[in-house]
């Protein structure tokens, strides 16, 4: 026992030593979970075990089954698209007991979940479990997945849905069991459904399977069984709903099944322009509906097991299958616009384009990979597209080679954006354009970046158009001394016309020139870590309008020249610091000639970093002098450059 207590003694002060002395220990490192990195590149697979919110701007991949865990919330907000694989019963969304699903969309603004057909059977949908009553009892087994629903909680929530639209779900796992738009198992009233459209399902557009939720505004267009069905005692209520059946032998408008749980059904019109069945009900079954109009179906009730009609009560008469219930309509489809939205087509761009390509706003582009444009090859991006790149780093960029050619074609009040989801430094590699034009490093050079070949003595050679263009989240590195900038311009021609960008939250430079004749009108600059504006090998073009902003410590400089004087040309250059830093660095033999120039907040404002000669800077038709405060320029005025703040 001594023993023991003096090796224990022993273990505590030796553990007191090494956690005391020396360096600290090594923070723990909580890896990522293979879910929410998938979720961040756009794809949505496998069980959630964290809360996660979906970026309305990302275009998101349902690329097999995605379950959300019991304690964890998935928040989808306004415009988010999730577009489906079209594989069957391998691709739904499931709510497990306890898990919430918050969708928040709007009528300007659904959310949208299809596949790219939007066909029927394409996948499997949405299905929430709860732990409100049923008549299968507490923890029974849904017909689907397998999942666990049930219990004693009727006001339970499983979330928000509002303004959702599913299209070509009810993939079938067998002749007897198959999945709906929606499935609501033993769901609380205490989830809130407002607005929702299901259109084109091979099977239910909705069904409930006991519980207690209610659904408000209801559009099912060409499910192919039943636009609405319940069974297992559901108690809760359906109000406007809107049914539109063109499509031959579907199978009712509402199907109702074994115990009657009295649920109620306010104002229900229903459609139909090929006959068949309204309303079905098997069993004891039942419902109190009021505000019926039903048009074009053969059948308008039907007791399919001869149950009592008194458990249906229509407009507060027992059902009479006599009756045709024509009544106007109670409901005004005009009210269901916001569900003819449709899922954008998802375009990934990878690869090399050797043809001309154009792209369309209409579309979402996803850059998962590099994206070179060849020699003979032309990409042309019109006004409002915006390109999604993969937080892959170096791995993620588009580049056009020598004799191929961009043409970026945003507007100010319509600009192109290329971004990453998070817009975060580093995340992609941004854009890079090789050119035939002269630099000092000679002809056929050979890029930092990518091993592209660049250089000639075509000083007029055209890359193409850049017009209204807003990048961020650029500047990857390759290893401490290659990194991609924002955009990259490896003696690019004077034919080329660059005019009305900004990069933003750069981990390198903003805009670097290796070389080349092009010149740039209306550049902004913000927060790039490196330098804002960078040159070498000789660059001789112009920049009219340049506005920088720096409000990060430890970037490097707003101008960054090195190497021989090309003597490049700026006319009215601002630039404005928050944290200090280094304004103008001139390296070995640069400089340039600047035409109003303002400077504020720098420590340094002009910086000979290997002394080179002052005489190569010139500012305001003078030599720059090392102690000029340089502020008493006047600045750019942005105010009108409202593209500057678009985003994906």
């Amino acid at each position: 026992m001594k023993n023991f207590k003096f090796l224990f003694l022993f273990a505590t002060i030796l553990a007191f030593t090494f956690t005391s002395c020396g360096d600290d220990p090594d923070p723990i490192i909580t890896e990522e979970s293979p879910v929410i990195e998938n979720l961040k590149n756009g794809i949505m697979n496998g069980k959630l075990e964290e809360d996660f919110t979906l970026d309305a701007s990302v275009s998101y991949t349902l690329s097999g089954s995605f379950l959300i865990d019991d304690g964890v919330t998935l928040n989808i907000p306004a415009g988010t698209q999730i577009n489906a694989v079209a594989n069957g019963v391998d691709i739904y969304i499931a709510v497990l007991q306890g898990g919430k699903i918050n969708i928040n969309g709007t009528t300007g603004n659904p959310v949208i979940m299809a596949s790219t057909n939007g066909a029927p059977g394409d996948w499997g949908g949405l299905t929430l479990c709860g732990k409100a009553t049923t008549t299968a009892g507490a923890d029974a087994t849904a017909e689907v997945g397998g999942f666990i629903y049930g219990g004693s909680t009727d006001g339970d929530s499983s979330g928000i849905i509002r303004n959702l639209i599913i299209r070509g779900t009810g993939a079938a796992i067998n002749a007897e069991s198959e999945y709906n738009g929606v499935s609501f198992y033993a769901v609380g009233s205490g989830t809130v459904v407002e607005n929702l459209a299901v259109i084109d399902g091979a099977d239910d557009g909705v069904e409930f399977f006991g519980g207690t939720v209610s659904v408000n505004n209801l559009y099912l267009e060409n499910n192919e069984d039943d636009a609405i069905d319940w069974t297992e005692g559901w108690n809760g209520t359906v109000a406007n709903a809107y049914v539109v059946n063109t499509k031959a032998d579907f199978s009712t408008v509402v199907e109702a099944d074994k115990e009657n749980g009295n649920p109620k059904l306010t104002n229900l019109t229903a459609v139909s322009s090929v006959g068949g069945t309204a309303l079905q009900f098997k069993k004891q079954s039942g419902a109190t509906i009021t505000g019926l109009s039903l048009v074009g179906y053969d059948v308008t009730v039907d007791m399919a097991d001869d149950g009592p009609l008194a458990n249906v009560i229509i407009d507060g008469l027992t059902a009479d299958p006599a009756l045709s219930y024509n009544a106007a309509a109670t409901v005004d489809v005009a009210n269901f616009s916001w569900a003819s939205a449709e899922l954008t087509e998802v375009v990934d761009l990878s690869g090399t384009l050797n043809s001309t390509l154009t792209l369309d706003s209409s579309k979402k582009y996803r850059l998962s990979s590099s994206y070179i444009v060849e020699a003979g090859g032309k990409l042309i991006i019109p006004e409002g597209t915006k390109i999604s790149a993969r937080a892959g780093g170096v791995d993620v960029y588009i580049a056009v080679l020598i004799d191929g050619e961009i043409d970026i074609q945003g507007t100010p009040s319509n600009p192109v954006v290329m971004s990453s989801v998070a817009a975060e430094p580093g995340d992609w590699g941004g854009l890079t354009i090789c050119g035939k034009a002269t630099t000092t490093s000679g002809a056929n050079s050979e890029a930092e970046v990518g091993g592209f070949v660049y250089g000639g003595t075509t000083d007029d050679d055209s890359s193409g158009s850049i017009k209204n263009l807003v990048i961020r989240g650029t500047g990857a590195a390759i290893n401490p001394n290659s990194e991609y900038n924002g955009i990259s311009l490896y003696a690019v021609g004077s034919g080329t016309t660059i005019e009305n960008i900004a990069v933003i939250n750069g981990a390198d430079d903003g805009i670097e020139f290796f070389g080349g004749t092009v010149s740039v009108t209306n550049i902004y600059l913000e927060n790039n870590e490196d330098d804002a504006v960078d040159w070498t090998e000789g660059w001789n073009g112009s920049v009219t309008n340049t506005y920088i902003s720096h409000t990060i410590d430890n970037f490097s400089t707003a101008f960054e020249a090195d190497k021989e004087n090309g003597n490049p040309m700026f006319t009215n250059v601002t630039a404005i610091s928050t944290t200090g830093g280094i304004a103008l660095q001139f390296k070995k033999q640069s400089g340039a000639t600047i035409t109003n120039l303002y400077l504020s907040g720098y420590d340094t404002n002009i910086d000979m970093a290997d002394d080179g000669p002052l005489a190569n800077v010139i500012i305001d038709s003078v030599a720059a002098t090392l102690t000029g405060t340089y502020n008493t320029g006047s600045q750019v005025e942005i105010s009108g450059w409202s593209w500057i703040n678009a985003e994906l």
